[in-house]
């Protein structure tokens, strides 16, 4: 699996939400078995005026729909940015094989400070690799916010 090559797709995806005024967070849903990218989105948060609507929501959501099924087995994520609780606890509850995310979310310390909540009897344990590609999809938020001041 090429790793740099799918977080550049999430990265492209994270580029269409700055250019439509949400924060850049992109991702994709690949396909562990054939490397075929299954779905792809980013966050639409100010479009659907819903502070639920994180690219890792709407990457389950749609993936769950258009393949008929409530698990995710023998999947990989690939997402700018790294997920907060709400997303790690959707990412580990459709059973998502393994996680690769770009930056680190520095301000609301997400899944990587927090692991050791997921980490209990009874729930699927996603394997997790951050720092992916880290400079772009930092340099990226960034950007976004500066814009924004």
């Amino acid at each position: 699996m090429n790793i740099d090559y799918f977080m550049s797709e999430a990265i492209k995806e994270a580029k269409f939400a700055f250019d439509n005024d949400e924060v850049p967070v992109g991702g994709i849903l690949v396909d562990n078995n054939t490397n075929e990218i299954i779905e792809r989105s980013y966050n639409k948060i100010n479009k659907e005026q819903n502070a639920i609507f994180h690219c890792e929501i709407n990457l389950i959501i749609n993936a769950c729909k258009k393949l008929s099924q409530k698990y995710l087995n023998d999947t990989v994520m690939f997402v700018t940015l790294e997920p907060c609780m709400m997303c790690a606890c959707a990412i580990s509850e459709v059973h998502i094989k393994k996680l690769y995310f770009g930056a680190y979310d520095e301000k609301n310390r997400g899944i990587e400070n927090n692991k050791f909540k997921l980490i209990r009897e009874n729930t699927f344990k996603t394997e997790i690799y951050g720092g992916i590609m880290e400079n772009d999809c930092k340099k990226l938020l960034k950007n976004f916010f500066k814009k924004l001041r």
